[in-house]
């Protein structure tokens, strides 16, 4: 059992603090009129939210907030919000509950600080991966791109020198996360009794996730869960395109760059296609202060900035290699890969985390609910035995 001495249970008046900063402005407003719940979709008999949430935030209980599986099973569509007589924007509260499990959670815990302060820290967080970068290619290459008919990136950023920097990166963020989820399901493991695999209730939640269909069931938020299923998308397509592209250079011996009529580059422009249409949804919702995208933090707009950063980067040096000098377009690139190297060593402390924490709470409730429905078997079999009938 791993311990979370960290998040006992016990009012605080820092963990008000922490919520109101990540967002949770209006919670004191709360009258626990219920409206809340009773307009949420999502709302199940095991589950109820965010009714409750609302009263542990007002006691400055974080601990009981950061353990509690509803707090992820909310999927901010802002119905909650939209409906409240006392405006205290009880999708806010969960937003905010969930920037502050996070942050609770993170290994090491330094980074979830630097993260969640992102508003003061983003120039650490986004000015050392590009000039990590910018260091590593001048002691590689010093800039110098040989002379070839076709420029190609991988002149200026050689394969090897992408897979010595991304493949311990990926490696430190999967340990992180796997003993930061570790950790998350471990305290959940104090509420209600989960029964069966865990593997058989995580492969229905990843079907879910991935099609949104429990976002579908929302109603203020449409163009938010329109952007995230782009986004989600267009990030498979993109990691599927980057697995086919080391099967092309070292077992298919296609020489680089691929054309782009090339199933593979087909594959990657249409994912930019679907990640910059998911991006600039997002991006016009939170610029327009839509009301279903609720409080904009600093912790949001980081995380969101970098999605756009990349994506834009992306697009960008895709054109420059046609149109523009080879030094300009290979600066844009480095800039390119230092976004995606924020966002990577970022991924276990920023939104990006809600897809670890999110996968742990639905696959929990899964468990829980097959634990109920035995118990329940259970009862009326024990009903039907002790009152037969002839």
């Amino acid at each position: 059992m791993v311990m979370v001495a960290a998040l006992e249970i016990r009012p605080s008046d820092g963990t008000r603090a922490a919520l109101r900063a990540a967002g949770a402005t209006y919670a004191a407003r709360c009258y626990q009129c219920g409206t809340c719940s009773s307009v949420c979709e999502l709302v199940t008999r095991d589950f109820t939210f965010p009714r409750r949430q609302m009263m542990l935030a007002q006691w400055g209980l974080g601990g009981s907030l950061a353990r509690d599986p509803a707090v992820w099973l909310c999927h901010a569509c802002s119905d909650c919000s939209t409906r409240c007589p006392r405006d205290a924007k009880p999708a806010d509260v969960m937003q905010a509950a969930r920037a502050v499990a996070v942050e609770g959670f993170a290994v090491p815990r330094l980074m979830g600080r630097i993260v969640s302060r992102a508003g003061a820290t983003w120039p650490l967080l986004l000015g050392v991966p590009i000039a990590s970068w910018a260091l590593l290619v001048g002691l590689a290459t010093g800039f110098a791109v040989a002379p070839h008919e076709v420029f190609a990136y991988e002149r200026l950023v050689p394969h090897s020198l992408i897979y010595a920097v991304f493949f311990p990166v990926a490696a430190y963020v999967s340990l992180v996360g796997w003993i930061s989820g570790r950790r998350f399901w471990s305290s959940l493991a104090g509420g209600e009794r989960r029964r069966g695999a865990f593997l058989s209730a995580l492969v229905p939640t990843l079907v879910d996730i991935i099609l949104h269909r429990r976002f579908a069931t929302c109603t203020t938020a449409r163009s938010r869960r329109q952007g995230h299923l782009w986004l989600v998308l267009g990030f498979l397509g993109a990691a599927v395109t980057s697995g086919l592209l080391i099967l092309a250079i070292y077992l298919m011996r296609a020489e680089m760059p691929l054309g782009l009529g090339h199933p593979f580059k087909l594959l990657g422009n249409l994912s930019a296609v679907f990640l910059a249409v998911g991006g600039w949804v997002l991006l016009r919702d939170r610029l327009a202060k839509r009301r279903h995208v609720g409080t904009t933090t600093a912790f949001d707009s980081f995380f969101l900035g970098v999605v756009v950063l990349v994506i834009a980067t992306g697009i960008v040096v895709e054109a420059a290699r046609f149109a523009l000098d080879p030094r300009v377009a290979g600066w844009l690139y480095i800039v390119h890969l230092g976004a995606v190297m924020c966002l990577f060593l970022t991924t276990p402390y920023s939104k990006f985390a809600h897809i670890l924490y999110r996968t742990l709470a639905m696959a929990h409730e899964r468990m829980v609910a097959s634990g109920r429905s035995v118990a329940s078997r259970s009862e009326t079999l024990d009903g039907s035995l002790a009152h037969p009938t002839h």
